[in-house]
This record gives C-alpha cells, structure tokens and sequence, in this order.
C-alpha cells in the first residue's frame, strides 16, 4: 500500500515512537504535582516546551500547549476577538481558509455581531495589498493561513506582517501545513499568534501549540492553572514529547527531506507529461501538496479506483468527515461553476516517501486512465 496524503496526517517516527514509549514508562506523574513524580514530569514538559521553542527561534514562555491546530485557532480567534471587542468588531480573513478559522470567525459574527472581511484569491493568489485595503479602524485581527492545505500554495505572511507593523490588528497565521516543513519564525514575520499541529509532521494526533507573542487572549477552557493559567486541562505530557521530538526531527533534517520531497513532485509531473492534466497551484507553493486534475475524469470514481489498488489520496480536507464534497478553496480560486471542483486529486508527500512509490502510483494510474 501506498501513503499519499501526508497533509491530512503523517505517520510517526521511530524516534517519536521511542521517546513516546520511553515516557509511558518511565513517566506518569502530573506535571502541576509537586512531589519527585510530578517533577519528573514537569521536568519534560518543561523541556519539550524549549525544544519547539529553539525551533520556531522564539522563548518557551511564548508556547502553549493545546489539542491541535483547531483549538490554537479557536482560541486565538474567540479568545482575542471577545476580550479586544472593545477596541473594534471587524476581523479578516481570506478565503482558502481552513474550516477551523472561518467557522470560528462565522460564530463571532452570528453570535456577537462581529463583521468579517473574506478576501478573495486575486490572479490565482492571496494579495497582501487587497488585505491592506480591507483594513478599517476597528479591524482587530488578520487571520491567514501560512501555506494551504489543498494546493500547497504560499500565502504573502512577510508582506502582511509588514504592512500590520503600521496597524492595531493582531496577525494570526494558521501555520499547520508549514511548521516543520520550511523555517518558521513568527518574530521575523511579525506573527503575533501561530497555529501548529503535531500529526502534520510525523509526530501524534490530538496535540498542538499556540506560539503567542504575548498572551493577549481570553481563556477558552477554563478550570485549572495549567500552561501559564491560560489553558486549563493536565498537560497531555506523552503526546507532548512526541511532538517535541517530531519538530526537533524535522528542523534537524529539514533542508534534507525539502530536497527529498521536490525530487518527488518531479517525478510525478515528470509522469505526467503525455496526460491531459492541470496542476491546481500557484507558482509560490510548497512542494509537499499537489493538488491535480484530468478533464473529464471525475475525481470521486478516480479516488475509488486508487483506493481499491492500494493507493491512499484525497480530494481535499480530511475535515469533512469522509466525505467527497466540493472544495471551497477550488471554488475561490477558479469558480463554483469550474469543472476542476469534481476532477482535482490531492496528493501530498513526506519525506518518508519514495521515488519508486511515485513510480508505482503512476503505473497504476496509467491502467485506469487508459
């Protein structure tokens, strides 16, 4: 079987597997006791935090730990927008979007009058000028992904950090697709909050972190003096290592697995060359997501046929509950109406893949394109 859709989630290292297990072991107490096991514990925790903290070139008081890149983006969203809506109601956001950035976003809007900006996709990209020209007074936060999670497509995040220099609003950058993948450095980038998940690069599901300048945001769960008393719930220390481990794997082998993961996109477009095909992508996209299409070739059926030959790929977000639903983002860049919203395939690539698994995929796709 082959694995190609890394962007939905990655497998665990073996290191990550270890250092997990290792923990199991060795390390149950809880991290806010304060006797010798629950030292021991918030000992670790303590080191895992400065781990992703060297790695994002930032201090460890700046990182928090959550479930996910869907609780860090809630939390920042319902978080800051409610305890600043003094200050202004107006919030934006871009339209290639993950659902766990615009559905927080809806809720403020329907439950607490808030207005919402939804920049649309310009020549086939996000434009750091039509954010400028949405910016109003009251605008209270920018919120934009780093990299997309269906076409690998780069948003302009050095450009927006620069023009919000001159303005009140908070930037919030969703890096879930980005961090352990290319460099992240928030403080270079102006990045005042920054979404991170940890089963996007090798390491366990239902973990996360916040990186946050300043804490500037209302609880979003609240019962306990956890994570600096801004997050209440124990610490989910196991998973943390992991994470720790899988972020500090990949910025150690980061230039590496980039190489590694461009010579695998050029295989596949390579192998394509005598197909009728078309890449749904900017020219400034990570190499990590291909997000492609046959004419005339329906993506649900092609999705089926790869399945049943062993050959794991999307057609968009996982977070549609497995379901083949048109894709919003390929709506926003090419229309409701464009035919690329029923014949686009994701396929996403690790490191961990091979050239010969490419090569596999391709040969199994010529015998049911033919």
């Amino acid at each position: 079987m082959i694995y190609f859709d890394n962007a939905a989630t990655t497998p665990l290292l073996p290191e990550v597997i270890d250092k997990m297990s290792e923990t199991m072991k060795t390390t149950f107490g809880n991290p806010s006791s304060l006797h010798a096991h629950g030292r021991m514990a918030s000992k670790l925790l303590r080191e895992s935090r400065e781990q992703i903290a060297q790695s994002l070139h930032t201090l460890p008081n700046r990182i928090f730990f959550t479930s996910g890149g869907s609780e860090s983006n809630n939390t920042v969203i319902k978080g800051y927008c409610l305890k600043h809506q003094a200050d202004g109601k107006h919030i934006i956001t871009t339209a290639l979007e993950h659902h766990a950035v615009l559905e927080p976003i809806e809720y403020l809007v329907e439950r607490f009058g808030f207005e919402v900006t939804i920049v649309q996709p310009r020549e086939g990209r996000i434009q750091a000028s039509d954010i400028k020209a949405a910016l109003r007074p009251d605008t209270i936060l920018v919120s934009t992904m780093f990299a997309n999670n269906e076409t690998g497509d780069l948003l302009p995040i050095k450009e927006i950090g620069e023009l919000l220099k001159d303005h009140p609003a908070a930037f919030h950058v969703d890096a879930v697709q980005a961090v352990g993948k290319v460099p992240v450095y928030p403080e270079e980038l102006g990045i005042d909050f920054l979404s991170a998940s940890a089963h996007k690069f090798h390491g366990p599901k239902g973990v996360g972190f916040l990186y946050a300048a300043v804490p500037d945001f209302d609880n979003l769960i609240h019962g306990g003096d956890q994570e600096n008393k801004m997050r209440a719930s124990t610490e989910n220390l196991i998973s943390i290592v992991g994470m720790a481990t899988a972020l500090q794997q990949a910025t150690l082998h980061q230039e590496e697995n980039f190489q590694q993961v461009q010579k695998l996109g050029q295989e596949l477009v390579n192998g394509l060359a005598d197909y009728d095909f078309y890449v749904n992508a900017s020219d400034d996209h990570l190499p990590f997501v291909w997000n492609i299409g046959f004419p005339d070739v329906q993506n649900d059926v092609l999705l089926m046929r790869l399945d049943l030959a062993g050959i794991s790929v999307s057609t968009g977000s996982a977070c549609t509950a497995g379901t083949v639903q048109p894709s919003h983002v390929l709506e926003a860049l090419y229309g409701k109406d464009s035919s690329r919203l029923k014949e686009s395939l994701r396929i996403s690539f690790s490191e961990l893949n091979s050239v010969e698994e490419v090569q596999d995929f391709l040969s199994k796709l010529k015998e049911i394109l033919s």
